[in-house]
């Protein structure tokens, strides 16, 4: 090993580190199917370097939480953070194998290349025109997630330049940058458009081929939602010590592996109708991966669920991340009681993405009912429960729409 990669204990803040993985770990989700997406070796390799990173982070996580555990009620009470510790490193580890099928050539079919963008958020990259309203202005100016709900993930400074991993709202925007954008499609198409001067145009869809294949690619990108999906709400589980989150968490889990169940059947079908069965190895990687990912969604949230509780420094930790999960209940008379996500806007508007909404229980014999994945028809009324993910200026927004 290189000395200068040796990791030796010294205090570190708990709360910092686990804040730090949590935000590493989704960027690195974002990236590794970017890598695929776009084919781009520089993404994937650095994936890669964030993948060692995360192994620093895990091992000082780990050194500190030792030396705090003294007794038995201790190592209770730790046991919960040294999984969520754990589930962020293997995130990790399955976001490198996705960047592994860019680095080592193993390649994807066509099919699911024009499918990726169809996930619930799609990702596009598109360079900074010098005359963009963008140009030479920082995120914080421009204010741009939280009016659009579009996030920049990276930028690519220069022709050879490296990649700036998670920029804040003091980063400056400069022409000629290359930036990877997150989003929904209605909301993407004018920023590219603001960005690159040109008109955003999906990719196209590649011609139906083999059912099976189809079938398979179908799955990936839905487990590919459910994981992203699961470790969002595995972390809201965690800073609201809600079991009802957990349970659903472990659901989602459960979900995904009858999903993988299914698409193994379909890719093996498909092989004896390929010219080169070899071909698959992509498809097969990229399932495993995004399976280990929901896996560890669930152990985020097994303290929760086992009646352990949540530690403190782990709520925290949550809570101060670079995107807040935030809690709200609509309000009698308030602007979404009675109303639509859509009609609200309430993506647009604030910047925010409600993951998840329970609606509570018409009787006493039934239980509340939470709507996971809401879509613009999803009708909220007062006493709901929503559950979003954003910017801390864009929860203010929506909390104005709640009360």
């Amino acid at each position: 090993m290189d000395a200068s990669r040796e990791v030796e204990y010294r205090p570190v803040s708990v709360k910092e580190v686990l804040s730090e993985m949590k935000d590493t770990a989704e960027l690195l989700i974002d990236l590794s199917y970017s890598a695929v997406l776009f084919g781009s070796e520089d993404v994937a390799a650095e994936v890669l370097e964030l993948e060692e990173r995360m192994d620093v982070l895990q091992l000082q996580a780990r050194m500190s939480l030792l030396m705090a555990a003294r007794t038995t009620d201790d190592a209770e009470q730790l046991a919960p953070v040294l999984g969520v510790v754990g589930a962020a490193e293997k995130i990790s580890d399955a976001a490198g194998d996705i960047a592994k099928i860019v680095l080592e050539e193993i390649g994807l079919p066509d099919a699911m290349r024009t499918a990726l963008p169809e996930a619930v958020e799609s990702i596009v990259h598109g360079t900074l025109e010098a005359e963009s309203r963008f140009a030479d202005r920082t995120l914080g100016e421009i204010n741009l997630e939280t009016e659009t709900g579009v996030r920049v993930i990276a930028i690519r400074r220069g022709g050879d330049g490296e990649w700036l991993l998670n920029p804040d709202l003091e980063t400056t925007l400069e022409p000629g940058d290359s930036l990877l954008m997150r989003g929904s499609e209605e909301n993407l198409a004018p920023v590219y458009e603001t960005v690159t001067g040109t008109p955003y145009e999906t990719p196209e869809p590649v011609e139906p081929g083999i059912a099976d294949l189809e079938r398979a690619v179908d799955a990936i990108v839905l487990m590919k939602n459910m994981s992203e999906l699961a470790v969002d709400i595995a972390y809201g589980s965690v800073l609201y010590d809600s079991s009802e989150l957990a349970e659903e968490v472990a659901a989602l889990e459960a979900e995904v592996d009858q999903l993988e169940s299914r698409f193994e059947a379909w890719t093996l079908r498909a092989a004896s109708r390929v010219d080169d069965p070899v071909d698959l190895r992509g498809l097969v990687h990229l399932a495993e991966s995004t399976e280990v990912i929901s896996d560890a969604a669930l152990e985020i949230s097994e303290g929760v669920l086992r009646g352990l509780g949540t530690h403190p420094v782990v709520a925290e930790a949550v809570h101060e991340s670079d995107e807040v999960i935030v809690r709200f209940t609509v309000g009698e008379g308030s602007s979404l009681d009675g109303a639509t996500l859509g009609e609200q806007m309430v993506r647009t508007e604030t910047g925010m993405r409600v993951i998840a909404v329970r609606h509570p229980r018409a009787s006493a014999d039934e239980d509340d009912e939470w709507e996971i994945q809401p879509g613009p028809e999803t009708e909220l009324h007062a006493s709901d429960v929503l559950l979003a993910k954003g910017t801390r200026k864009g929860s203010d927004r929506l909390e104005e729409l709640v009360v």
